[in-house]
């Protein structure tokens, strides 16, 4: 290849499952044109980052996964050399495509017991045969964050938690997992993101920790996977001044981050990709087009994932790099391709979606990750009440038939209420109906994984929460991330909280059952929560 045509293997820009043909063409021409390396698939436009600033609606497709499958052989077809397809699946293809197995959060699987770990082997596993079924070999996942800032906006759920060793531990077993069936993985985001506050899709996040501090903590998982030879790293969009002279420079864009840190410091010779350069941390910094392209290459970056700019991101780095510095990313990027045997001949049926696989392992993670917070006699007490005639049980963001409510209906005798939309709910009504029941398991079905908003649960549904929890014997059963359990007034009150971090019907199922046996909970709260 000419210099130019290796340039162009380094550039991996956004395409979207749902879009217009005309867009499609225009993917095309990119990969036909420039010789790009390969492709990042999401959703739609609506979907990507680019969304918080249009506020596009999201229109789901239920064809989504068909569509993909489609365009991976089209795109392939006219690329002069054969693309590396990667797409953004921590918790499986359904973060981005309707209609395929999802797997549980990286938090969930952070409450699984240490000797538990061959779970989130298996989940790699899954995830990878999931994404070669479509054709995609590379999966910017997981995350080696360690979520040490409750108040994180971006991070939280998608963290294995705040425990660096365990972290380190899970990171790995996942990467193990996709590697076992010939899927590339990453570690991210370098050299840390998860003590922050703010979403570096919207602006850049400070990292204040000295780098003593961050070897101590944030860089441990990342040297763990150096050592275990992890396929590749991507550099966040997050600032680090003890590294950069007191600068407030993305690391994406940072030197001495990446060559000196990463690169000299940690010895990784490995490939090295860049978060999406359309973030807003980033993208509105340089005006002329292909300079970010071009200062993300020169800090250090092998892959411009999400690169906005190509004919003139190649031009600018072919007018200032030197042939060396191109030809070690180049050699890095080859690597990966040949590990997963892109450039040869494949008649190997590829896997389909298995759906029964995936419930049944999401039914393990469940029964081995559901988490006491409190309550001892919570069993007993439900049962007493069911008997007496006073067990009442409450629904909140689901309907009264959902499934931890069917499973308990053949064992327990009480009458069932529900709040779907708290617009609807008029908290004075209710309580008068609660009124002759004296003790009340409620189902939290936790809007949003997000804290945004108090995790989008409404102030009503706080006050009525806050009210029952005071006035009845409450057995709460929390469905979502462990961190809305803080929002909660009066949650000390509460007679039991058991925690189950998804609302799957696995889980479901598994909550009736901890319930109804008083089975034991082997789960270990993942973070640490104020007040509890």
């Amino acid at each position: 290849m000419t210099l130019e045509q290796k340039i162009g293997q380094f550039f991996f820009p956004a395409v979207f499952i749902n879009d217009t043909e005309e867009n499609i063409q225009a993917t095309e021409r990119l990969i036909r044109y420039y010789n790009i390396g390969g492709l990042t698939f999401f959703h739609s436009r609506a979907s990507a980052a680019t969304n918080y600033e249009t506020k596009k609606k999201i229109e789901f497709n239920d064809d989504s996964y068909q569509r993909l499958k489609d365009l991976i052989v089209r795109y392939q077809k006219c690329a002069p050399t054969p693309l590396l397809m990667s797409i953004d699946a921590e918790w499986g293809l359904a973060m981005r495509v309707e209609k395929t197995p999802q797997y549980p959060y990286a938090i969930t699987l952070g409450a699984l017991p240490e000797s538990e770990s061959q779970l989130v082997y298996e989940v790699g596993k899954q995830i990878g045969l999931d994404l070669k079924s479509v054709g995609i070999n590379y999966n910017l996942a997981p995350l080696a964050d360690i979520n040490n800032n409750p108040n994180n906006p971006v991070i939280g759920y998608r963290s294995f938690g705040e425990n660096k060793e365990k972290v380190s531990q899970f990171a790995l077993e996942y990467l193990r997992g996709m590697s076992a069936v010939g899927v590339l993985g990453c570690l991210k985001h370098f050299p840390g993101h998860g003590n922050t506050n703010v979403d570096s899709h919207l602006g850049l996040p400070i990292l204040n920790e000295t780098l003593d501090e961050l070897l101590d903590n944030e860089l441990y998982p990342f040297i763990q996977g150096i050592a275990n030879d992890v396929d590749s790293i991507m550099i966040g969009h997050l600032a680090v001044p003890a590294l950069n002279d007191g600068k407030k420079t993305s690391a994406t864009l940072s030197k001495p981050v990446i060559e000196d840190l990463l690169r000299k410091r940690l010895q990784y010779d490995g490939l090295v990709i860049s978060d999406a350069l359309n973030m807003h941390s980033v993208s509105k910094l340089y005006p002329k087009k292909g300079q970010l392209e071009w200062e993300a290459f020169n800090a250090g970056n092998d892959v411009l994932c999400f690169a906005e700019n190509v004919p003139e991101g190649i031009h600018e780095i072919l007018k200032n790099a030197t042939p060396e510095r191109i030809d070690a990313s180049y050699k890095r990027l080859m690597k990966c391709k040949e590990k997963v045997g892109i450039h040869k001949e494949n008649s190997i049926e590829k896997p389909t979606l298995d759906f029964e696989t995936a419930a049944n392992l999401n039914r393990h993670i469940a029964s081995k990750s559901i988490t006491k917070i409190k309550g001892t006699n919570s069993t007993k007490l439900v049962i007493e009440a069911s008997k007496k005639g006073t067990l009442a049980l409450l629904s909140l963001y689901k309907n009264s038939t959902n499934s931890f409510f069917n499973s308990l209906a053949p064992k327990l005798n009480g009458k069932t209420f529900a709040i779907e939309n708290e617009a609807t709910i008029d908290n004075t009504i209710l309580e008068k109906n609660l009124e002759n029941y004296d003790t009340i398991i409620i189902a939290l079905f936790v809007p949003k994984a997000k804290p945004m908003n108090n995790f989008d649960i409404s102030p009503v549904i706080l006050e009525l929460l806050s009210s029952l929890l005071a006035s009845k014997k409450c057995v709460l059963y929390v469905f979502g991330n462990p961190y809305a359990l803080q929002v909660i007034p009066n949650l000390h009150l509460a007679e039991g909280i058991i925690l189950l971090y998804q609302d799957f019907t696995e889980f479901q199922e598994i909550a009736a059952q901890q319930l109804v046996n008083d089975s034991l909970c082997s789960g270990v709260l993942p973070v640490h929560l104020n007040g509890i």
